[in-house]
């Protein structure tokens, strides 16, 4: 489990030169920040998709198995040595969650329609598959490439976000432009709210009734034991 507030920006040291989405890609990412704390087995999302540390290097570094199924439907099998990451272990019972509840599993892949740089903050819009567009609502939440954003506006394929120069500093959203590719995870709120409306649920048919619990008589002055003098 994330919270999409990444913690450092890696960088890809290696990954298999001839991988297609046939195959696993074995994928080692620079992360001195990131490996600090994490076990082996533990789980790391690369720009919002999670994956599982298989090796540690002495340089700071961490290796991943990259299956078939995330190739596919993630922009993972696009990355190649050099390119930036987003990185987030994943998160502890006792941390804060000051982004949103993010699980690592990717829904698609969205593409920069347009940026807008202002003085004090960036708008960027993004197109995302039709499929996916239901789940994002304006003010809520969604993770691009693993950070979690606030939606500003929708649109019936596409979104829109406005970004603090602190986030395009300390993420790789400042690097896209128009035309980028990016991992888009919508709110899994919102997506079990659907199946459970879908199965005909409302708001109360899952709840067990309480039981009655009997009324506790209050104690008066007539009742209570006394001295007979």
């Amino acid at each position: 489990m994330f919270t999409g507030i990444i913690t450092e920006i890696g960088t890809i040291v290696a990954t298999d030169s001839d991988a297609t989405v046939s195959r696993n890609v074995h994928m080692t990412i620079s992360a001195p920040q990131s490996v600090q704390g994490t076990a082996l087995g533990g789980s790391i999302a690369v720009n919002g998709a999670c994956l599982t540390v298989t090796s540690f290097g002495s340089d700071g570094s961490f290796t991943v198995d990259v299956m078939p199924e995330s190739l596919r439907h993630t922009t993972l099998g696009e990355l190649e040595p050099g390119s930036r990451v987003n990185l987030e272990p994943a998160i502890t019972h006792s941390a804060r969650l000051d982004g949103h509840i993010v699980q690592g599993h990717v829904d698609g892949v969205g593409t920069l329609e347009s940026r807008n740089d202002g003085e004090a903050w960036t708008d960027l819009r993004f197109r995302l598959p039709e499929q996916l567009a239901r789940y994002v609502a304006s003010k809520g939440s969604v993770a691009v490439a693993g950070v979690s954003l606030t939606v500003t506006e929708v649109g019936p394929d596409w979104f829109g976000v406005s970004l603090i120069p602190t986030t395009l500093e300390h993420t790789i959203l400042g690097d896209l432009r128009e035309g980028s590719r990016v991992n888009i995870e919508v709110d899994v709120i919102a997506k079990y709210v659907e199946r459970l409306l879908a199965a005909g649920a409302t708001p109360t048919a899952a709840l067990p009734t309480a039981p009655e619990v009997p009324a506790v008589q209050t104690p008066t002055a007539d009742s209570l034991p006394g001295d007979d003098r």
